[in-house]
């Protein structure tokens, strides 16, 4: 038997994605705020995998064979009675919306090239395939594994224990802190164990420290737990590739306010780097907005920039909330609290560290990127973007595109 067919025939009938939301917040808060503002826009994603992962043969195609299976996904009446009573920001017209929503396997493609290395593209309507992301990357993380031959060495019985001692941890130096690994999870009941080992963990006593939930809304639901999430990259990459870089923040932030009112108040400014997101953070938004998510660069010196902001605007920083989730573990976090808490409110969203450390098992350095927009479906042209990291040589997106924006940003 050929090999493909091979694996074909063994793992044909295995669903990795089962629930609808089965996916973070961020995606849905995100997917409300471009149907009230951009309901006519398309997009383009492209998959990358940072280390040049070599795929067995084959592996596209059960790719495919995922997605079919998402077409199969519907929300259901106990999904949207928990996000109507977790997620109160979220207006009813959009649960009418997510009611009616199918996927498509006619949005993506994959295939593998001659050497092995794995290809997605997907496109459309900005607010349907803005829900693609998160679930392909869960697929392709679990999907990997199970096709090797590597999830018979993941021991749950292990790691229970293991990120119970986790949580122990980080509640005890103070930290207040949220799950955000399922986009790189090495399995679904991966990411499960997690949750429960920490919920069971904050309950067990008083702690100094605080577990506030978790970004995948079904575990959220399962373990009544709070979701938590604001914003993707993606949605200011979005904007600078249909307005351009330089007022891209300004423009994602007025969106927002005009979507959400106040709620959701914690902005994710590195898509193009600190110093224009600085030239757009005026008074008005900084008072609107109750923090910051630092996701690249030095997390201290990127927090003495915060600082600074705050205090060029009359603002105590103290009265603020500063999210850090740039590759933290439990190490970094604690670290990271006991500097922190002594300029804001500090609070940490952990991901792969949480979901993706067996022994033995070397995580996946995948991720996907919007890279190009357009205002409605009449344009005949995409426009390109990219994200500029706050870690020099870490950019996303296409060369000469992050040369462009670069320029643009006088960078």
């Amino acid at each position: 038997m050929p090999f493909t067919r091979f694996i074909h025939y063994c793992y044909m009938m295995r669903q990795i994605i089962n629930h609808f939301t089965d996916d973070d917040l961020y995606k849905f808060t995100m997917c409300c705020a471009v149907i009230d503002n951009y309901p006519r826009a398309w997009v383009k994603y492209e998959f990358n995998d940072r280390d040049n992962t070599v795929y067995p043969k084959g592996f596209a195609d059960l790719v495919m064979e995922q997605v079919g299976y998402l077409e199969q996904l519907t929300i259901t009446d106990e999904e949207i009675a928990f996000m109507r009573r977790k997620c109160y920001y979220l207006p009813d017209w959009f649960y009418i919306y997510l009611r009616g929503f199918r996927f498509s396997r006619k949005w993506v493609h994959a295939r593998q090239d001659e050497d092995g290395h794995l290809h997605i593209e997907f496109e459309g309507v900005w607010a349907e395939a803005i829900l693609l992301e998160v679930k392909m990357l869960a697929i392709v993380s679990e999907l990997y594994y199970i096709v090797r031959g590597e999830e018979d060495r993941f021991d749950y019985d292990a790691y229970y224990p293991k990120s119970y001692h986790k949580a122990e941890r980080l509640l005890a130096a103070g930290c207040t802190y949220s799950d955000f690994g399922t986009r790189r999870r090495a399995s679904f009941q991966a990411e499960d164990t997690v949750v429960r080992a920490m919920k069971d963990c904050q309950e067990a006593r008083d702690w100094k420290g605080r577990f506030v939930g978790t970004s995948n809304v079904y575990l959220a639901m399962k373990y009544d737990l709070t979701p938590v999430g604001t914003m993707a990259h993606e949605f200011i990459a979005a904007i600078g590739g249909m307005y351009g870089p330089q007022m891209a923040n300004h423009i994602a932030m007025n969106a927002w306010r005009h979507t959400f009112n106040g709620a959701l108040g914690t902005f994710l400014y590195d898509t193009f780097g600190w110093n224009i997101f600085s030239l757009n953070f005026s008074e008005d938004f900084a008072n609107l907005f109750k923090g910051l998510r630092v996701d690249s660069g030095d997390n201290m010196e990127q927090l003495q920039k915060i600082c600074t902001k705050y205090r060029s605007l009359g603002i105590d920083s103290k009265s603020k909330q500063v999210i850090f989730s740039n590759a933290l573990d439990t190490d970094r976090a604690i670290a990271l609290q006991q500097e922190a808490e002594k300029y804001v409110q500090p609070s940490f969203g952990i991901g792969t560290h949480f979901t993706n450390d067996f022994d033995g098992i070397r995580p996946m350095n995948i991720v996907i990127k919007l890279v190009a927009a357009k205002i409605t479906e009449s344009w005949p042209f995409y426009n390109d973007t990219c994200k500029i990291s706050e870690d020099t040589g870490k950019h996303t997106g296409n060369p000469k595109v992050i040369r462009r924006f670069m320029e643009a940003l006088h960078l």
